[in-house]
């Protein structure tokens, strides 16, 4: 790792292993870089300058399942500040998407896509409300969500009426929750699109036993205690599909991060569920996609790192 003084690039995180691959990558090929996890960090909002010109954010929205006190809401506040003095923070922008799931389902809606039916909520009173004309079973989702958290199946307005009296139901940290559908996935998969500069990178087909929820493929994820078995295979998706992907990351300004669709099986349409800020990419990557992503995102990195020095040499 490089010294402070010809430091281009930090990479800010929380999870302590995730992001491995991509500094083993960015060792490799000798980039001025420096890791910046979150846990200990304070600012100042009147100094704190960039600790790079360029900044790499690798927040998750899983982060308050480790942590209560979780970075996301800090981590925001932070990187306006550094972008106001002049940095160049990769997917702070996606932030605002990625921490609401019912501000995604509003964009799919918005461009004409399809999701699962969903009513949005902020009490737990308002639930059987809410759950009143949809198709059941139905499930609660947490707005700010991930790994597969923060979701609980309810199969009739009985028991979601007991839930939302005990106040048991799933809320997110920021106080929202989400009624939806619960659409079957054909065949019990998903497909994961991953996008770079919101372009189609690759795509998996994730195939999990049961209904669980929680389908993220990178090596991380599949050695947590208790994850699903998955199978997970390359997917070239319709072109059809690649455009709506590319389309809705680009509105969503996500610069590096993925959707998630299903297709479902009551009626065999597709259904955009989820918008991700956060890629980790595949366990065994050479193996399951013939190619390494992370040689493309740092590929994407150095180019942005040489971009920001060129225009700071303009100016």
């Amino acid at each position: 790792m490089a010294s402070p003084a010809a430091i281009d690039l930090a990479v800010v995180y929380e999870h302590p292993t995730w992001f491995e691959p991509l500094f083993q990558t960015l060792d490799r090929r000798g980039v001025a870089y420096q890791r910046l996890p979150l846990a200990d960090l304070t600012w100042d909002p009147a100094a704190s300058p960039p600790p790079a010109p360029v900044v790499l954010s690798r927040v998750a929205m899983s982060s308050f399942l480790r942590d209560p006190e979780h970075p996301i809401f800090f981590a925001q506040a932070l990187f306006d500040h550094w972008q106001g003095l002049g940095a160049r923070v990769i997917n702070a922008s996606a932030l605002s998407i990625d921490s609401s799931k019912a501000r995604q389902l509003s964009l799919i809606a918005r461009l004409g896509l399809q999701g699962p039916e969903t009513r949005v909520v902020h009490r737990q009173a308002n639930l059987v409300r809410a759950a009143e004309g949809l198709r059941f079973p139905v499930l609660v989702k947490a707005d700010i969500g991930g790994s597969g958290s923060g979701i609980v199946r309810y199969d009739d307005l009985e028991a979601i009426g007991a839930a939302a009296r005990m106040g048991s139901a799933p809320v997110g940290v920021n106080g929202v929750s989400l009624v939806q559908e619960y659409a079957p996935r054909r065949d019990g998969e998903i497909i994961r699109v991953e996008t770079l500069q919101g372009r189609f990178l690759y795509a998996l087909k994730v195939e999990s036993p049961g209904e669980t929820f929680d389908l993220c493929p990178a090596d991380a994820c599949l050695a947590r205690p208790g994850a699903a078995a998955l199978t997970m295979t390359r997917f070239e998706p319709p072109a059809e599909i690649v455009d709506q992907v590319e389309r809705l990351v680009q509105a969503a300004e996500v610069e590096i991060g993925s959707v998630e669709y299903l297709i479902d099986d009551r009626d065999g349409s597709s259904r955009f569920y989820d918008i991700n800020g956060l890629s980790n990419f595949v366990a065994d990557p050479l193996s399951v996609l013939g190619f390494d992503p992370h040689e493309a995102l740092v590929d994407w990195l150095v180019e942005e790192i040489d971009r920001t020095k060129s225009q700071g040499a303009a100016a």
